[in-house]
């Protein structure tokens, strides 16, 4: 057995967490929406990363204890697969409107947003949904938000008459800053609300404990190579920090565990080896040593979810999960100061990927240096590769513009 890792020591992330209290007719807190104060990162503020980050690692009673959650999302953050690793039962995703919407934009949506509510989540929408554009979307609102800093009395009185004869959602009065006010939206009959009349947001710090990067790396060599439960315990009791914050994810109010978890053992089975993988792969890149610059961490996911995305126009879904290893560990060497075939030989991985990586070989290799042609603009190999994997150009550079509105909201 190796020894233990030197004591853990906790990062300061720099997520400020701000939450407001969602109150009833009776003044009682119903839930709480969390927004990301960070003085950097703002676009962060919308993913659910945030959340995962917040009740993993500043505690969830402090946060919103049992009561529902409302996150605010971007269309990028919606379809990204952390939101596997949140339980759905208690999460309310606030989705935004389009800005200009056009009916097959609105169409196009749908099919996430309605996978997302069989799943379980809950979704609300601001007053936009009850304009036509958006019909599609009405019958998918559990919670409608009238923002009373942009509408009059007469545009609430249609609004909420509107909502109640063509949707079951609840409404939600917003940015209520007087009595006056309160008393208006409660004679339409607003039953939920929320502004600084009844609470301003507080701020929480979100820190985290820094695992050894060895350790996580061990780790998901171990669940990739698909080892027994033992084989995971024993690389998860190797660093304490590792252990506390999966132990903090599994605990968090957002996995809605009907009791607190305490066994490694059971926290590896409840979780899973799929949602394991993808947490500490994030981990690896969120919470690096001070001696890693941030932009290597940046670049790799922006080459993961690119990969990920073109993988899957390519090949069967679920080939977008190895795609997205592949340009995630293609800077370790840059990231751990290996060379990169060190790098790769720690993680076990199966030839075909370890040929991509390391020869730009298959498929998956020629995805690599597409991504790679992305990031430093070589017009002559982008055409090049994306000809020879039968890509069109024009999806390839909307889904780099996807990849990095999705890595810049992971980053913590």
């Amino acid at each position: 057995m190796q020894p233990s890792s030197p004591t853990a020591h906790v990062v300061d992330t720099g997520a400020m967490i701000a939450r407001q209290a969602i109150v009833n007719g009776q003044q009682a807190v119903v839930g709480y929406e969390l927004f990301n104060r960070s003085r950097t990162h703002h676009t962060a503020a919308s993913d659910v990363v945030m959340v995962f980050t917040a009740l993993s690692h500043a505690g969830s009673d402090e946060l919103v204890g049992n009561l529902l959650l409302f996150v605010n999302c971007t269309h990028e953050s919606l379809a990204g697969g952390h939101l596997d690793l949140v339980q759905p039962d208690k999460v309310v995703l606030e989705v935004p409107p389009l800005g200009h919407a056009a009916a097959d934009e609105v169409q196009a949506r749908l099919p996430m947003l309605q996978a997302l509510r069989a799943r379980g989540f809950n979704l609300a929408f601001d007053h936009s949904v009850l304009q036509s554009a958006y019909a599609p979307w009405l019958p998918l609102a559990d919670y409608i938000k009238l923002d009373l800093s942009v509408l009059a009395r007469d545009q609430l009185a249609v609004l909420v008459g509107y909502a109640g004869r063509n949707s079951h959602a609840e409404l939600i009065a917003e940015k209520i800053e007087s009595a006056q006010q309160y008393d208006m939206v409660s004679s339409l009959g607003v039953q939920l609300f929320q502004g600084y009349w009844f609470a301003r947001p507080t701020l929480v710090r979100a820190r985290v404990l820094a695992p050894s990067q060895a350790t996580t790396m061990q780790l998901l060599n171990a669940v990739r190579s698909r080892a027994d439960v033992d084989a995971i315990e024993e690389v998860l009791k190797r660093d304490a920090s590792l252990s506390f914050n999966l132990l903090r994810l599994i605990n968090a109010a957002g996995l809605g565990m009907a009791r607190e978890v305490t066994s490694l053992r059971q926290a590896v089975m409840l979780l899973g080896a799929r949602k394991l993988f993808r947490w500490a792969a994030l981990l690896l890149t969120a919470v690096r040593n001070s001696s890693t610059p941030p932009a290597l961490g940046q670049t790799a996911v922006v080459r993961a979810r690119l990969m990920e995305l073109l993988a899957r126009q390519l090949q069967a879904p679920e080939d977008g999960d190895e795609a997205f290893v592949i340009g995630l560990f293609s800077m370790l060497d840059q990231m751990l100061g290996l060379p990169l075939a060190e790098a790769v030989a720690l993680l076990n991985l199966p030839l075909p990927v370890t040929d991509a990586l390391l020869l730009r070989q298959g498929p998956l290799g020629r995805l690599l240096a597409l991504a790679e042609a992305c990031e430093h603009g070589d017009a002559e190999a982008f055409n090049r590769l994306a000809a020879s994997l039968a890509l069109d150009q024009a999806r390839v550079n909307a889904a780099h513009l996807q990849a990095l509105a999705w890595a810049d909201a992971v980053s913590p």
